[in-house]
């Protein structure tokens, strides 16, 4: 399977579909989301982005359906570009596939020998090699200290400067072995996989991509229409949950003249929908995912 989707029932529930309404899966992937909302459509229509070359192999044929191959920070030029002007309800199921760590030549999981890659976008000029090969110890530092939130983030970028000064560091496990003197004992793989993170975030830009996609949301959406955003780490599910609660990256609602919040959503969940304990022994890779929910207000 390319790869199981994650809470699939309570995403499409959140999203509330109506036949005959316009979405955007900004995830495809597998298109298992994508299909369980064009279960739902009847004579409405579905726009799927995915800037991984791989989804296209899972391309629905179906007239109902537009695929869309580019990074969804571009969701509001190719709605547009497509006639479109408001959206009934955006879907995003962040983070990698299951697919992307299952493939060993795309470097994002700590279990396989492969390129040290983890570009989504295989047409992106930087990968993680050009980062641990090029930045220095304070770049590489701040890169692991923001977003792998590690204390101990001076030491592994010192040890990774000192190994490549004999070997580039090409590989997964050139990468292990550079660092492995950091990881702590009984947590060494733990820190690793936030190691992975940090560089996966720092070579994708991440964070930067997912502001400018929900900087786009609210002027998308119809009244009444539904943002439904999957996270899987805290960096991501700060910057959804500042949005929702208040239609900035920092979270701070602001008020007119009268005192009175100015926020372009109503929360339907205050709090994240994690998955149920069935879904996570089902599918382990769920267990941090969290799901959060928002509709566009009428004068919001």
């Amino acid at each position: 399977m390319y790869h199981k989707p994650v809470m699939l029932h309570e995403s499409v529930e959140g999203l509330q579909v109506q036949a005959g309404g316009l979405y955007a899966d900004v995830t495809f992937g597998g298109g298992g989301h994508a299909r369980a909302i064009l279960d739902k459509i009847g004579d409405g229509h579905l726009f799927g982005f995915d800037q991984d070359r791989d989804a296209l192999a899972n391309v629905i044929d179906d007239r109902r359906f537009t695929f869309i191959p580019h990074n969804f920070q571009f969701l509001k030029n190719f709605i547009r570009i497509n006639g479109v002007d408001k959206l009934d309800g955006i879907f995003a199921d962040l983070g990698v596939s299951s697919h992307q760590f299952d493939i060993p030549e795309k470097g994002f999981s700590t279990r396989f020998e492969g390129k040290l890659d983890m570009r989504m976008d295989q047409n992106s000029a930087s990968s993680a090699a050009d980062i641990v090969n090029s930045y220095d110890q304070e770049q590489l530092t701040a890169v692991f200290r923001k977003y792998g939130e590690l204390p101990n983030a001076w030491t592994i970028a010192g040890h990774i400067v000192s190994y490549r000064q004999n070997n580039p560091l090409l590989t997964t496990t050139d990468l292990k072995l550079a660092i492995e003197k950091s990881l702590p004992r009984h947590r060494e793989f733990k820190v690793l996989a936030q190691v992975f993170q940090a560089l996966r975030i720092e070579v994708n830009a991440e964070l930067k991509v997912l502001e400018i996609f929900l900087e786009q949301c609210a002027g998308l959406l119809k009244p009444g229409g539904r943002l439904v955003v999957i996270s899987y780490h805290s960096l991501e599910d700060r910057l959804v949950k500042n949005f929702m609660r208040a239609g900035r990256a920092d979270g701070q609602i602001e008020k007119d003249f009268y005192g009175q919040p100015q926020t372009p959503y109503e929360l339907v969940s205050r709090k994240p929908i994690t998955p149920s304990s069935h879904e996570i022994a089902e599918n382990s890779r769920s267990r941090s995912a969290k799901l959060r929910i928002a509709q566009r207000k009428d004068n919001g």
